[in-house]
């Protein structure tokens, strides 16, 4: 072939971009009627910095699916956003001496041009910024709808408190009792805060899950995060101070052996409870030391119990009895109510405890010992039946124990059946200054009051001094925090803080549906064309704290009557991440691969389709250099094979006559066809990019073998094989596709739909199957493809290089495999 044609990226890709650019190629209107309808969308990236190897995996996944569905007959919303507020974008802007407003913008700026640059087909009519008024507005007015339905509500909360972020902290957030970003120690703080009543939605939030097509591990994930468990709400009566303590228990059959009481060092009683006593020093230097530890290590069983008595006494409700109350660090207080009835004789945690503490133990269940107890089987955590309890249980099965008990006690007014979630109410307020601000002003005579809709947005002002402080900035600016009343016009003030940056992307996915809508965050009609969004496709890591919070806002807003459905997103795909030498890339290994780099070297094509070639998309993936200089010579070769045929003999890349071909055409022929094949099962089932890109590099292998080595292949069969790998091949690589199927047809690839295989050409009169002895191949040979198995072994059988290798040995078994193999095991 003639060294003539040489593949450029960087003049092929720029003018196939232009081209899509001028004629706004890849907008979509949102008349979708008579068509299928397709919603693809990957999550939205924080703007901070440069985008990075991840975010070109993650767009190349989505660009792939999008292309595909475009052709396959579907009206394709493919957009994009940025999650512009929050940490991530402040702390840069901290770290860069920049306001974050300016930094964003830049960061934005430079995400928007590596997007086009990497030829991502987005509907840019559609673009959003959650940081911009034109979208913060529609935020603010979602807030006032929960806030006027009760979904929104404040009070004062123990709060988990990042010193070094200066910011409370959604339990979410808090990693091994450290902050998710800073690392810091969190302290707990009680504060005034702003909460959505996400935990009204628990049940509906575990049961949806069964309507979704999710990977089966996230969905674990949530639930595990929602911790739905049955069992009853018990009241233990502190009576020194007339307060009540209702504990949650999944084994009410035990409550006459409770014998002391422990709440979790968080609980917001524990100073009152301490108050008098002579513990006071002692519980609060407890209580400290408890919070800095890492919670995974509170929970775990075998960590040595420790624990400060309070001075106090609860009374058990089931039998008047007086037990202690402690504070210890082995009780959450993310679990039921901060609040346990310890019953050492049947829970090993509360047994260690009461050893240490040399607290009576007492049996309420009888049963087969458990190995490894004590010298009386305790504790006992097995099947039995109740003993030492009250005559009206004693001798009960503990299952039908149980249930009498709770009965009993909802009789009595003491306790009812109950369902307890690990979930809790999500806290939103944030004292930051780059955030939504929340549309309440607060008055000393109305109280806490909503700012009127047509007052909306409330703009986040400009300050110098964005640092935070302990308390919002926003507090310091006071021409914008001093106000009148709606409702009364005396003096007021607005609330300082905003809201946490979870709420932007909660339903920035129902904005891009109508992105432009001045009058109102969405026409419900319109939203009703697209809703819900089809295939989703983000981080796994996003898997509790982003898609729980979108679950619910869609919920909510559903019973609201602002959406027509119950889930955002119907379809879920997790990526893996990519890793170099074996490792996650960071700077501090020196590891970084940077897109942008690869893009400039060897064109946007090589660096997505490599980054799809290497692995799965749905598992990790480590870069090699070498793999991309190979998929580059690939791409160069589909290219300059494409050229070469287009400047050669005939004119389009129909399919030519079968009837008309040679054997080894008709090969190449077939090969087209199983290509088609392979690559529209592998984009229509999980995702196999891999193992799709594969199969076109080996049809262009095919045909190069074809032209430089065969030398008399048919160039009509030599242009449709071609013309069909591009047409394959552009999910991945657009610009290199769309040329060289431009030169062959004259047409674009992009508006042509998918091929579609020929069954009949799939169908072949021969096979090749492979002969081995003890699975090593020691023959091959064209058979029918109709051949029986006792035929295929008679043919092995047969084979002189086969037979070679039986002389002096005993036949043991033969393993066949119509079309493929036949495996003979020997053995002397």
């Amino acid at each position: 072939m003639s060294t003539e044609y040489r593949y450029d990226p960087e003049e092929i890709e720029p003018r196939w971009q232009k081209v899509w650019a001028d004629e706004r190629t890849w907008e979509v209107s949102n008349d979708v009627e008579g068509r299928d309808k397709s919603y693809v969308l990957v999550m939205l990236p924080y703007p901070s910095g440069e985008p990075h190897i991840g975010h070109l995996k993650v767009y190349s996944v989505g660009d792939a699916v999008a292309h595909f569905h475009r052709r396959t007959g579907r009206h394709v919303l493919n957009p994009m956003g940025y999650d512009a507020f929050g940490l991530p974008a402040e702390n840069n802007a901290i770290k860069t001496g920049e306001h974050p407003r300016d930094s964003t913008k830049k960061s934005i700026e430079s995400f928007r041009r590596q997007f086009k640059r990497w030829g991502i087909s987005i509907d840019w009519s559609r673009e959003l910024a959650t940081c911009e008024p034109d979208y913060y507005r529609w935020t603010q007015w979602i807030f006032l709808q929960f806030y006027n339905a009760g979904l929104a509500y404040r009070k004062a909360a123990t709060v988990n408190w990042d010193p070094v972020e200066e910011t409370v902290l959604a339990n979410e957030q808090v990693v091994d009792g450290r902050g998710e970003r800073s690392g810091a120690l969190v302290e707990v703080r009680h504060l005034e805060q702003w909460f959505f009543r996400i935990t009204d939605y628990a049940d509906r939030l575990v049961d949806g899950l069964d309507e979704i097509e999710w990977p089966e591990h996230v969905k674990t994930m949530q639930r595990n995060w929602i911790g739905r468990s049955e069992g009853a709400e018990v009241t233990f009566r502190c009576e020194d101070l007339g307060v009540d303590y209702p504990v949650f228990t999944t084994r009410p059959d035990t409550l006459f052996g409770a014998t002391f009481f422990v709440l979790a060092p968080e609980h917001p009683d524990i100073e009152k409870l301490a108050a008098g006593t002579g513990h006071e020093d002692e519980v609060r230097d407890y209580v400290n030391r408890a919070l800095t530890t890492d919670k995974e290590d509170r929970g775990n069983a075998d960590r040595t119990k420790t624990g400060v008595p309070l001075g106090r006494t609860v009374t058990n409700p089931v039998n008047g009895e007086q037990i202690p109350m402690f504070v210890a660090d082995y009780v959450l207080m993310e679990y039921g109510t901060g609040a346990v009835m310890a019953v050492p004789g049947h829970d090993q945690r509360d047994y260690d405890f009461a050893k240490t503490f040399d607290l009576p133990v007492k049996r309420v269940v009888e049963g087969v010992p458990d190995e490894g107890g004590d010298e009386d089987g305790l504790p006992y955590t097995g099947p039995g039946v109740l003993v030492n309890s009250h005559p009206d249980f004693d001798g009960l099965d503990k299952t039908a124990a149980l249930e009498a008990i709770v009965r009993w006690l909802d009789r009595e007014g003491k306790g009812n059946s109950s369902t307890n979630y690990r979930l809790r109410d999500w806290l939103l307020s944030r004292q930051r200054y780059w955030g939504c601000p929340i549309p309440i002003i607060h008055c000393e005579a109305c109280g806490t009051v909503p700012v009127p809709e047509d007052q909306l947005p409330v703009i986040l002002p400009d300050v110098e001094d964005y640092k935070p402080k302990g308390r919002s900035p926003l507090a310091a600016a006071t021409d914008w925090v001093n106000v009148p009343c709606p409702s009364c016009g005396k003096p007021a003030k607005r609330e300082t803080d905003t809201m946490d940056t979870f709420v932007d992307s909660s339903w920035y996915f129902l904005r891009y549906t109508d992105a432009s809508n001045d009058e109102a965050a969405w026409d419900p009609e319109i939203l009703k064309r697209w809703a819900p969004v089809d295939q989703y496709i983000g981080g796994v890591e996003h898997a509790i704290l982003h898609l729980l919070y979108a679950r619910f806002f869609v919920k909510a807003l559903a019973d609201l009557g602002h959406v027509d459905v119950q889930e955002p997103f119907a379809k879920l795909f997790t990526q893996g991440m990519v890793t170099k030498d074996g490792a996650k890339m960071s700077k501090s290994r020196g590891n970084v691969v940077s897109p942008q780099d690869i893009v400039a070297a060897r064109g946007a094509d090589t660096a997505r389709t490599y980054i799809l070639f290497i692995a799965p998309p749905d598992q990790d993936a480590d870069w090699a250099d070498e793999g991309v200089d190979g998929v580059y010579r690939f791409l160069s070769r589909l290219w300059r094979l494409s050229a070469a045929a287009a400047d050669g003999p005939g004119a389009g890349a129909d399919q030519p006559d079968v009837e008309s071909l040679s054997p080894a055409d008709l090969e190449l022929l077939r090969k087209a066809h199983w290509a088609i094949e392979k690559v529209t099962n592998d984009m229509a089932g999980r995702f196999n990019f891999n193992t799709a890109i594969s199969a076109v590099m080996e049809l262009t292998n095919d045909v190069s073998r074809a032209v430089n080595e065969r030398g008399d292949a048919e160039p009509q069969a030599v242009r449709f094989a071609l013309a069909t790998a591009a047409s394959l091949l552009f999910p991945f690589a657009p610009h290199v596709a769309a040329d060289a199927y431009s030169k062959l047809t004259g047409d674009r690839v992009w508006e042509q739909p998918w091929p579609a295989a020929d069954s009949e050409l799939l169908e072949r009169d021969t096979v090749e199957v492979v002969f081995q002895v003890n699975g090593k191949v020691r023959d091959r040979a064209s058979v029918p493809a109709t051949a029986s198995k006792n035929e295929l072994e008679a043919l092995a059988m047969a084979s002189p290089k086969v037979q070679a290798h039986l002389e002096g040995k005993t036949v043991a078994k033969v393993i066949v495999v119509p079309g493929k193999l036949v495996n003979i095991a020997v053995r002397g």
